[in-house]
């Protein structure tokens, strides 16, 4: 289904590049298209990637299989044109790197894949931010299609989608929480991450090859673009962002 560039979600840090003129999507004859394909299972990578490359076969792709290889792929290629996103890679929790995504490149235009396509995750992904969203259910001509109509300014949405109604004072303080996570630096997103999957500071600074002071200074700088007090709050606040609030469980509190 193709809903008008105007339907644009109510959550945005910027603004979405144009990709268009008069409907059709500009490449130049020296450009290549490139596209960000950031999701774990590398069967559906390669699945994406065909479904792209019988359309425009002079299209490069970037891979990514976390959100660590996500930023690292989003510092490496500024001039990206689509970014192709799961929602459930390791370091992810729900809508938190659409988020992350659309206040570090709110120029990128974001098309979330998932498997889980309810009406309210597909609501949240637009919600949020995303310029489509694509189940990953969707065979590959109509995966292809949607690619298209996203790269020429439509926001996509699986067939026979209808919006839920809106969720009211819960979810002015999802868009509240979705503002202050857009605001993390990248290190920050990823410390987040971390502390929703229960690691200790030490475990952190371990992953991240850095000191015990340098995780604590991320996550008092974290605390405080939350407006949160504690790590446990500071979770709880991200877990808002997830598809499924039951599955996000309070981390252990490190010992100052």
């Amino acid at each position: 289904m193709l809903r008008p560039a105007a339907e644009a979600a109510v959550f945005a840090i910027g603004r979405t590049r144009p990709a268009t003129c008069s409907g059709t999507v500009i490449f130049g004859t020296s450009m290549t298209r490139q596209i960000i394909v950031a999701d774990d299972h590398p069967l559906f990578r390669e699945a994406l990637k065909a479904a792209v490359g019988r359309l425009d076969s002079g299209t490069r792709f970037v891979e990514a299989d976390s959100v660590a290889t996500l930023l690292a792929a989003l510092e490496t290629e500024p001039d990206a044109d689509l970014l192709l996103l799961d929602l459930n890679m390791p370091g992810a929790q729900g809508f938190n790197a659409l988020v992350h995504v659309r206040g570090s490149r709110p120029d990128l235009p974001v098309v979330v894949v998932s498997a889980d396509d309810d009406a309210q995750t597909v609501a949240g992904a637009l919600r949020y931010g995303a310029q489509g969203f694509i189940s990953k259910s969707t065979e590959a001509a109509q995966i292809g299609r949607a690619i298209e109509s996203v790269l020429a300014g439509e926001i996509y949405t699986p067939p026979g989608f209808h919006a839920p109604r809106a969720s009211g004072a819960g979810g002015d303080e999802d868009l509240r929480v979705a503002r202050r996570v857009a605001e993390l630096t990248p290190q920050q997103f990823r410390v987040l991450g971390m502390l929703c999957a229960g690691m200790l500071n030490k475990q952190i600074a371990y992953d991240l090859d850095v000191s015990e002071a340098t995780v604590k200074a991320h996550v008092t700088a974290i605390l405080r673009k939350l407006g949160v007090a504690t790590r446990t709050q500071a979770v709880l606040a991200a877990g808002r962002l997830a598809v499924d609030r039951a599955s996000i469980k309070p981390p252990p509190e490190d010992a100052d």
